[in-house]
């Protein structure tokens, strides 16, 4: 963006709000030359408490995991949507791989009884180290990206990324058969998921609710 204010971009991101970060006019109107599909849901983090509740309704303490370099937004929302849940917040915010060693050695000091791992391509290409992590600290966790129980982690409610990736690429034909970028409406995810890896629950312990199982999209095994 501070390279071309003509070329059209078409952007997917999980962590950024358009408006508020003053690339966009509005959701519906662009205006500039950028456009695409943004996750921008506050609502997201409050969901996801809910649901580890549902899966551990003994936590009382819950620590966010978060990239400080990108996810502000995310986090403050997040933290937000904690209050009315009764829970207490502890913020883990990382900047380096290296500190993701140091945030479960953290956790595991204060005693929290789970973990909310918010989005960032950091956080992503590091969701192996993470979960292994976390099983190593017997700590339940919940995280946006549907990949992460599929390496260890316990649950995950989030958009599916693939259907957001297919319907930027609409959006590429579009602008390339000569759409204005400005006036295609930035689009959120259409399309959420819940996983949970029983593999993880037993290791950690813990019996899901079988009225959470029935809501899952995928149940690992």
């Amino acid at each position: 963006m501070k390279a071309t204010t003509t070329i059209p971009i078409i952007g997917v991101d999980l962590e950024s709000d358009p408006v508020a970060s003053g690339w966009v006019k509005s959701l519906a109107r662009p205006g500039g030359n950028i456009t695409g599909f943004f996750l921008d849901i506050p609502e997201l983090g409050g969901k996801q408490i809910e649901l580890l509740k549902e899966a551990v309704p003994t936590t009382a303490r819950l620590a966010i995991l978060w990239d400080a370099t990108i996810g502000t937004v995310q986090f403050h929302a997040t933290e937000t949507a904690m209050r009315p849940s009764g829970v207490t917040l502890e913020s883990f915010p990382i900047r380096l791989v290296e500190d993701i060693k140091e945030a479960f050695e953290r956790a595991t000091r204060e005693r929290v009884h789970g973990l909310v791992i918010l989005t960032s391509p950091l956080i992503f290409n590091q969701r192996s180290q993470i979960a292994d992590l976390a099983l190593k600290a017997h700590l339940p966790t919940i995280s946006p990206f549907n990949s992460f129980p599929k390496v260890g982690g316990l649950m995950a409610y989030g958009p599916n990324l693939a259907s957001m990736f297919k319907r930027a690429a609409g959006y590429v034909d579009q602008v390339l058969s000569g759409a204005n970028p400005g006036e295609l409406p930035i689009q959120r995810p259409s399309k959420f998921e819940l996983v949970i890896n029983l593999k993880t629950a037993k290791a950690l312990g813990l019996a899901i609710p079988p009225t959470l199982l029935v809501r899952a999209d995928e149940v690992i095994e």
